[in-house]
C-alpha cells in the first residue's frame, strides 16, 4: 500500500481508503463487518471513512466493534455530519449546536477519544460560515478533532471557507470528499485546482461509479438481481447513469 499526505498537511492516508455507506451497520451483520474491516487494514488500509447519518449511527457502531482491538494510533478515522439525524430542527446541518452536538455522538458511538477526519457532508446555506469554522476550530483546539474537511462543497464553497478560516486564525479544510470517476469527472475544471491551491486533498467517493464502470450494468438489459443498480434503496447516485448511452460506453471501455 502506498500512503499519501492529506493535502498539504502531515498526517500520512492510504491510496485506498474503505468506507461504509451502504454495508456497514445495514446490508452486512457485523461479523462481516469485522472480516472486511480487517482484511483492509492487513492490505495496509488506515483510512476508515463512515458517518453519522449512514443507517442513523449503526455505521459507526459496526465499524467500531471492528476496530476494537486495533491500535488507535494506526487509524485515520474520518466521519462526517450535516444531514438530518432525526425530525428535530437542530438534528441537522453545520450550526454549532449541531457540529459540537455531533462530534460528541460520533466520539461516543466509535468508541475513541479523538476523530482523526470531521467532514462536513454538504454546504449549509442556511448557516454563516463563520460559525461553523469557529465550531470545529473549537473542537480541534479541544483534541477532539485532528482534522477537517468537506464533502461535495462547490470550489466558491471551498475558497469562502478557506477565506473565513484565515480571517478568523482558524484550522483550514484538509480535504474535500466529491463524487469523482470516468463519467463524473467535473470537478477536474475548478474544485481540483482550488484544492489544491489551498491544501486540500481529495478523498474521492463512487470511484466506479457504483459499480457501473464494472461492466456487469449492459444497455438494454434489466439490471442483474441483486445488484445495487436494482436495489431502489440505494440507487440514488447511479440512476442518472443507468442509461443506454452511458452504459454502451462502459462496454466500449472493455477494449481498453
Amino acid at each position: 500500500m502506498n500512503y499519501r499526505k492529506l493535502g498539504r498537511y502531515g498526517i500520512k492516508v492510504s491510496e485506498v481508503s474503505l468506507g461504509g455507506w451502504l454495508t456497514q451497520g445495514r446490508s452486512i451483520d457485523d461479523a462481516t463487518t469485522e472480516s472486511i474491516v480487517h482484511r483492509a487494514f492487513d492490505l495496509g488500509i488506515n483510512l476508515f471513512d463512515t458517518a453519522d447519518v449512514y443507517n442513523a449511527g449503526e455505521a459507526e457502531l459496526a465499524l467500531a466493534k471492528a476496530i476494537r482491538n486495533f491500535r488507535r494510533a494506526d487509524l485515520v478515522l474520518a466521519t462526517k455530519c450535516f444531514f438530518p439525524m432525526s425530525d428535530r430542527p437542530n438534528d441537522r446541518g453545520l450550526s454549532r449546536k449541531h457540529i459540537v452536538e455531533s462530534v460528541h455522538a460520533s466520539l461516543k458511538r466509535l468508541g475513541t477519544d479523538y476523530i482523526d477526519l470531521m467532514q462536513f457532508h454538504r454546504f449549509d446555506a442556511d448557516t454563516p460560515l463563520d460559525e461553523t469554522v469557529r465550531a470545529i476550530d473549537d473542537l480541534i483546539r479541544q483534541g477532539k478533532v485532528l482534522y477537517w474537511g468537506v464533502s461535495e462543497w462547490s470550489a466558491k464553497q471551498i475558497i469562502d471557507v478557506v477565506g473565513v478560516a484565515k480571517e478568523l486564525n482558524a484550522h483550514p479544510p484538509a480535504s474535500n470528499q466529491p463524487r469523482y470517476n470516468l463519467l463524473i469527472d467535473w470537478i477536474d475544471q475548478n474544485v481540483i485546482p482550488v484544492s489544491e491551491a489551498h491544501g486540500l486533498g481529495q478523498i474521492v467517493f463512487s470511484p466506479l461509479a457504483q459499480g457501473i464502470l464494472t461492466g456487469k450494468y449492459l444497455p438494454g438489459q434489466p439490471r442483474p438481481e441483486g445488484s445495487r443498480g436494482a436495489d431502489s434503496t440505494s440507487n440514488n447516485f447511479m440512476n442518472d447513469m443507468l442509461n443506454d448511452e452511458t452504459l454502451t460506453k462502459v462496454q466500449r471501455l472493455k477494449a481498453l
